[in-house]
């Protein structure tokens, strides 16, 4: 069964507020009536763009495990910690729950993120026909669990007030945590960059040769 496209149909959708108008072409750039965005049928160089956040955020994501994301210092002495460092902290310390959290969102969620996203651009990029319902739901996945990769940021800010408020030591946030942030801010940015419709390009213009045989 052949379905009519937007585009087919003379259509562009907003990619701001997601306003579907007729497209007129113009010599200067249409603008979307409700918002004023530029209007174009798809996301401009989206791979090149995803990639290369990709790359930049896998480039991050080193210094931020290593580097510490916290310091202290008090009157037993300074220390620094690392994502890893807490993490088995928590774990020795018989806080398995708080130690399987911290682990989950701050260095599994962020990997697993990059790989998906990097599986997405190669089999876009390839033309594959691999699982396209998967790979879509996939995409969703990796765009609602970027809201929620900040934990360790959050946990540092809370416990640098608590501290210091209560003068108990002195608590600065480490360079890791700029590195992490970094991250979880790319690859959110690469999630947007990226385009969906691409998983199904390659099988959209196979039924239509399929369509023109027939």
């Amino acid at each position: 069964m052949k379905y009519l496209s937007a585009k087919a149909a003379g259509l562009v959708a907003c990619h701001v507020c997601g306003r579907l108008s007729r497209e007129v072409r113009t010599v200067e750039k249409a603008r979307c009536p409700r918002c004023g965005a530029v209007l174009h049928q798809r996301k401009v160089d989206s791979l090149t763009r995803t990639w290369a956040l990709l790359i930049a955020a896998a480039i991050l994501y080193i210094p931020a495990n290593v580097l510490p994301m916290m310091q202290t210092r008090s009157l037993l002495g300074n220390s620094s910690d690392t994502i890893m460092s807490g993490v088995i902290y928590f774990w020795t310390s018989g806080e398995y729950d708080l130690a399987i959290v911290v682990f989950t969102a701050s260095i599994l969620v962020p990997m697993l993120k990059l790989i998906a996203l990097s599986l997405l651009c190669v089999t876009a990029q390839r033309g594959t026909r691999w699982k396209p319902h998967q790979r879509t739901r996939l995409y969703h996945m990796v765009e609602f669990i970027g809201r929620w990769s900040m934990l360790d940021v959050f946990v540092v800010a809370l416990m640098v007030a608590l501290v210091n408020i209560q003068s108990l030591a002195v608590i600065q946030a480490g360079p890791g945590i700029v590195a992490f942030g970094s991250v979880v801010v790319l690859t959110m940015l690469a999630s947007m960059q990226f385009d969906p419709r691409l998983i199904w390009d390659q099988i959209r213009d196979d039924d239509t040769e399929q369509d023109d045989h027939d």
